[in-house]
């Protein structure tokens, strides 16, 4: 579900760079991937014809930092971020974390200015659940706005003018054992590189930490699959050092190394896995201050055999990827059964198809053989028959363990897979329930698996719960494949059945979930509870269990006062930790609220459904957890209260929540504006576009004078040169195309880049492609070309029409507005290139040059005589009546040069300029030849011929 509070987000700095460091920054950029992905987060603005539409840009990000601490599974995470806003007007922000699933959010501060708020958790009336539906507005999908076991926090807040907001989101989270680890996981995507970013993990297990590794980072979608391909070595900047007991894993990556990663600031999930020492015994039980919670999770142990049906969806809409990879996945899986185990395999649509009637195959060569072709020839038709698959496939499984002198210890379970909603025979959920539980009476767990967005996940998540199931979903563009066979692989393996875990009933009380159908190998079995009597010395603790030689008890007793083993003060990296740090009993809090969730969700009696809402409410509000029966609302403290601090708020804090509702009562502040006013943009003639075709505009004389240059691919242009002035110096690098059919050219070449480079009063530059924008002005920032934004800077502003032009002004005095051309289908002679427009150059000197600069300050005189006669000038009532003549010429600084009448497309395309055209690479026109304005690199800034500076 995504979750949605108004608070804050932003951009990133980073602090100043010595010169040396510019050309080798550009030199690290241009070796970095193509910056397309910027486009795959932009947000799309229509645009905007010809002229900017100013909008104002994000804030800063100027730290974002991860602070956890897991104690004994129990994870207490911390997240802190800062958002600067330096424009002249308030700024809407926006702060954005993916978390668990799984997590409670038990916290949210923010300081804005000199205002703070502070997060309040209050019950939620019955009421808005049906609110909550219509305020949404969109249909449920199978994670609620989940992504693959992940939820949004997402939060907004307007921040005023030359202020800073500082946003603390903490939460918690009972880590959970899959494939023999631990998995704990940060995802990192403040969508912009972020100055300061940091992320530390500490980690305290008693039993003795094993298996420590943190893979590279992964993306969205390799979710769920739980292992690492290719490369297998941490993320750059990763540090970690570990004892027996303790681990602390640290990740602070600078700008340039997160820019490696991903320039547009998703650089993914964090990942750290691990696992503890551990024995064949009654597992690990752990007490402090009257509560325990005991985690079970033996090894070595021989697999119990497996009775197991496979109904597969075989309905028109897996077709394609999902049925391909649902059979690859079975091939494997096929191959991992064991010869002990039986199977049989169901394909359904509209009609119900069994591979072998009435019976179950053992393991044999031929039969997994037979059981490849028959899946291969699976062809997706027809609609979707859930509730007839489901009881055939009960009724095969039942009757063969009816029928059959089948080992007492095996496990029996159905293995259900769909993409869609029920269509043909049944498709009420609540019948397809009720037949589903009446057809397997408790003899068998069913596991589901949803493939894609069209799924009824509540439907599947029901159907597992109340068949002592698990489930799982997988997006329709992830790896299907990997994610059937992780799932297969952690309940392809059972080595328990029957497990039930007993206490001494006048010792414990409100202890959680005690029996367990099946325990499989790499999970883990934990129980919670309260103790009656802490004057005790020990709790008894027995668990009796059958495998697959014979049935086994275990018994121990644990000693109580163990107050120096499992009381975390004074462990290093800890220390900061505030009021309660019991983590037993928030971790019994945080098992005893699942469980009532998941028993009011398979119930289907109104007032045992009101009485475990009320009941997991009132938890809630006692460990101030945000679940789907309590909010989150935002309250504003006192006058003279403190910001939200630094420190980390450690395992006994205020945890960590599950699901966040909107803050209310947060506006834009009176005054601002929603949208900003739509200006329009100032652009001259004078221009370098397209081929590229120069122009140059003289408004005195009412005339315009037009030249090519035909350079080289790859050739840097000096456009604009006034560094020794003004500071400013522009430059644009070639990029080569192939001429058009039947052309007198031997290929075209278009501006790739504009490079903008200003050191006054304050060195900064810009790059600019099609795609993005780099600003640097001691504090580096990405941009995307399709997204509308404006920055500012003291003597600098960029403001960006999305797919459309930038503008950029220094010191209110000089403007350059950059054009964009793309292709949706491109032509073999076109590429994506710019345009490059003088708006405003009143404040370059008289001394500036390049091809275009050298005559924003400078006359040229057009004469209608021929070359070897006298020089009558033609005035300014005259220019309008001149006829295109072979013979007309310019008089550019003493030198004659002969020009043709002819018309330009300029601004895109949509408008005609009438000028003068110079021939021959603007020859006699332009001081010097057209290799005079070459420069070495994008950075050059050498002012006169032959002469190379750098910014």
């Amino acid at each position: 579900m995504i979750l949605w509070l108004w608070l804050c987000w932003g951009f990133p700095t980073s602090a100043g760079q010595p010169d040396s460091e510019l050309m080798a920054r550009y030199l690290e950029e241009q070796l970095l991937a193509d910056y397309s992905i910027m486009e795959q987060v932009a947000r799309r603005v229509p645009r905007q014809a010809k002229f900017l539409q100013r909008l104002e840009t994000r804030p800063r990000m100027s730290e974002f930092n991860v602070r956890s601490t897991i104690i004994s599974r129990y994870a207490f995470t911390t997240v802190s971020c800062t958002m600067v806003n330096s424009g002249s007007e308030a700024r809407e922000a926006v702060f954005e974390m993916q978390i668990p699933a799984a997590a409670f959010i038990s916290n949210f501060t923010m300081s804005i200015g000199n205002k703070t708020y502070y997060g309040e958790v209050t019950g939620k009336e019955k009421k808005n659940s049906s609110d909550d539906k219509t305020r949404h507005n969109k249909p449920p999908s199978p994670t609620d706005g989940r992504e693959n076991g992940y939820e949004t926090f997402k939060a907004s807040v307007f921040i005023p003018r030359k202020m800073q907001a500082r946003f603390l989101l903490h939460y918690e989270e009972l880590l959970q054992r899959r494939l023999g680890k631990y998995e704990y996981t940060v995802s990192i995507r403040p969508q912009q590189l972020v100055g300061r970013l940091r992320v530390e993990v500490n980690i305290l297990e008693n039993s003795g930490i094993v298996s420590l590794e943190v893979p590279p980072l992964r993306n969205s979608k390799q979710k769920g699959n739980g292992k690492a391909e290719g490369d297998v070595s941490p993320p750059p900047s990763t540090v970690i050092g570990h004892t027996k007991t303790l681990a602390k894993v640290t990740f602070n990556p600078s700008v340039v190394e997160q820019s490696r990663i991903a320039r547009n600031g998703i650089l993914g999930d964090f990942i750290i896995r691990y696992d503890v020492n551990r024995e064949l015994s009654v597992g690990d039980v752990q007490i402090l201050n009257g509560y325990f919670v005991h985690y079970f999770a033996p090894t070595d142990l021989p697999p119990l055999p497996k009775n197991v049906v496979f109904v597969l969806d075989s309905s028109a809409s897996m077709v394609g990827t999902k049925l391909k990879q649902t059979k690859e996945a079975l091939f494997t899986i096929l191959q991992d059964l064991r010869p002990e185990d039986h199977f049989n395999i169901i394909g359904f649509s509209n009609r119900i198809k069994v591979w072998q009637q009435d019976r179950l195959v053992p393991v044999t060569p031929n039969n997994i053989r037979d059981a490849k072709k028959y899946i291969h020839n699976m062809s997706p038709t027809g609609g979707t028959n859930i509730n007839g698959a489901l009881q055939t496939g009960a009724k095969l499984l039942n009757d063969y363990i009816a029928q059959n002198d089948i080992d007492a210890r095996s496990v029996s379970l159905i293995i259900f897979l769909t993409d869609g909603r029920p269509t043909v025979g049944e498709t009420q959920s609540s019948k397809i329930l009720s037949n589903t539980k009446d057809a397997i009476r408790d003899k068998f767990c069913l596991f589901t698996i949803g493939i894609g967005n069209d799924v009824d996940h509540k439907l599947l998540e029901r159907m597992a719960l109340e068949n002592c199931g698990m489930t799982r979903h997988f997006q329709e563009d992830e790896d299907a494949a990997s994610h059937l066979k992780g799932f297969y692989d952690e309940i392809g393996t059972p080595l328990l059945s029957d497990i039930r875990v007993d206490y001494p009933e006048d010792d414990v009380e409100q202890v959680t979930q005690n029996f367990f159908p099946n325990y499989f190998n790499g999970s883990e079995i934990i129980i919670a509870g309260k103790l009656i009597n802490r004057t005790s010395d020990k709790l008894h603790v027995e668990v009796t269990a059958s495998n697959s030689k014979k049935y086994i008890l275990l018994k121990t007793d644990v000693a109580i006062d163990l107050p120096s083993r499992n009381d975390i003060r004074g462990v290093p990296g800890l220390e900061d930790g505030k009021g309660d740090k019991n983590y037993i009993e928030r971790a019994w809090s945080y098992l005893t609220i699942k469980e009532l969730l998941n028993s009011r969700l398979k119930s289907d009696d109104s007032r045992e459904k009101d009485y475990l809402m009320e009941k997991a409410k009132s938890m809630a509000l006692a460990y101030n957890f945000v679940t789907p029966f309590t909010v989150l609302k935002m309250r504003e403290a006192g006058l003279h209260s403190e910001p939200p601090q630094e420190e980390f708020i450690s395992p006994s804090t205020d945890g960590i929540g599950e699901k966040l509702q909107s803050l209310q009562g947060h506006k834009a502040p009176p005054g601002i504006r929603r949208e900003q006013d739509k200006q329009r943009i100032k652009v001259s003639k004078t221009s370098a576009d397209g081929d590229p075709h120069f122009v140059i505009d003289f408004p005195s004389g009412k005339f315009s004078v037009c030249f090519n240059i035909d350079g080289e691919p790859g050739d840097i242009l000096r456009l604009v040169s006034d560094h020794k002035e003004s500071g400013v110096t522009v430059n644009g690098q070639l990029i080569g195309a192939p001429a058009p059919p039947n052309g007198h050219k031997k290929h075209r070449t278009y501006f790739s880049t504009i490079t903008i480079l200003s050191n006054k009063p304050e060195r900064s530059y810009l790059e600019i492609t099609p795609r993005r924008i780099i600003l640097d002005d001691g504090e580096r920032l990405v941009l995307s070309c399709g997204r509308s934004a404006v920055v500012r800077s003291r003597s600098l502003e960029v403001s960006i029409s999305a797919n459309a032009n930038i503008t950029v002004t220094i010191r209110d005095t000089i403007s350059f507005v950059i054009l964009i051309h793309r292709y949706k289908k491109p032509a073999p002679y076109q590429r994506n290139h710019l345009g490059f427009y003088i708006s405003n150059s009143k404040g370059l000197s008289s001394d500036s040059h390049g091809l275009l600069g050298q005559f924003l300050n400078h006359e040229v005189k057009l004469l209608q005589e021929p070359l070897n006669t006298s020089h009558q000038q033609a005035g300014q009532n005259q220019t309008q009546e001149l006829k295109p003549n072979p013979t007309t010429t310019l008089k550019v600084k003493g030198r004659l040069v002969p020009v043709v009448w002819k018309q330009r497309r300029i601004y895109n395309g949509q408008q005609e300029v009438e000028c003068w055209f110079a021939k021959n690479n603007a020859d006699k026109l332009i001081d010097g030849s057209y290799k005079d304005y070459l420069a070495s690199h994008p950075f050059d800034t050498g002012s006169s011929f032959g002469t190379v500076n750098s910014l």
